[in-house]
């Protein structure tokens, strides 16, 4: 099947998308049914469209009947034509069952770690965690939960600041205030010099996590 990629930027600027954000390379949205069983009717709905449209993205569905949608399309390492086709035909069909969309849930964490080495320790993270190595060097959950965790090269051992950190990605209009909240919940802005594709915060005794988006990388 061919695929047309499309940038985050393009994704984002589509009419009829504004229940979706884009987050990674991946196309999120959240949907709160009116019920259990109407957030069902939803996941099989969604399961049938995309079925006709050969194009599947992963689903999940809890209580109290919250549905979660990401997009992506494997192909092309991104976003596509495809997915923003049925990341369409998936809000009418929310829209059918009474479900509200809450684009502001989207949100995908990664662990990363900073190493010499990442072929001498990437072995025993897979082992502690049961995970996969994929094609980048990266480790993902094969049961599709666990957070991603990836590992950042350095031309020198870090001894002055940790060397493991958590990457939370989130909607880029979202960006501003949960950087903020952060900063008042205790927080302090390491540095904002890669902004808008990340900024480095820390808490009270220096663990670092990066706040990222899609906004001002390569290929957006």
């Amino acid at each position: 099947m061919p695929y047309t990629e499309i940038t985050a930027e393009q994704f984002t600027a589509t009419e009829g998308l504004d229940d979706w954000r884009v987050v990674l390379r991946t196309a999120a949205a959240r949907f709160r049914a009116p019920s259990f069983p109407a957030a069902g009717r939803l996941v099989a709905a969604i399961a049938d469209a995309a079925e006709a449209a050969d194009h599947h993205p992963d689903v999940s569905l809890t209580y109290p009947g919250v549905v979660r949608v990401a997009l992506t399309t494997h192909a092309v390492d991104g976003l596509s034509t495809h997915d923003a086709d049925l990341a369409h035909h998936i809000s009418q069909l929310a829209a059918d069952v009474g479900a509200t969309a809450e684009p502001m849930a989207a949100q995908i964490v990664e662990i990363a770690i900073d190493t010499m080495d990442a072929d001498r320790i990437r072995p025993f993270w897979a082992a502690v965690l049961d995970y996969r190595e994929q094609p980048d060097g990266s480790l993902s959950d094969p049961r599709g939960f666990g957070a991603p965790v990836w590992f950042q090269q350095m031309d020198e051992p870090r001894t002055e600041r940790n060397r493991f950190h958590l990457d939370v990605s989130v909607p880029h209009d979202l960006a501003e205030a949960r950087l903020d909240a952060a900063l008042a919940a205790g927080g302090t802005l390491v540095t904002d010099r890669y902004a808008r594709s990340f900024w480095v915060l820390a808490d009270a005794e220096g663990n670092e996590v990066c706040i990222c988006t899609w906004q001002d990388r390569a290929g957006s």
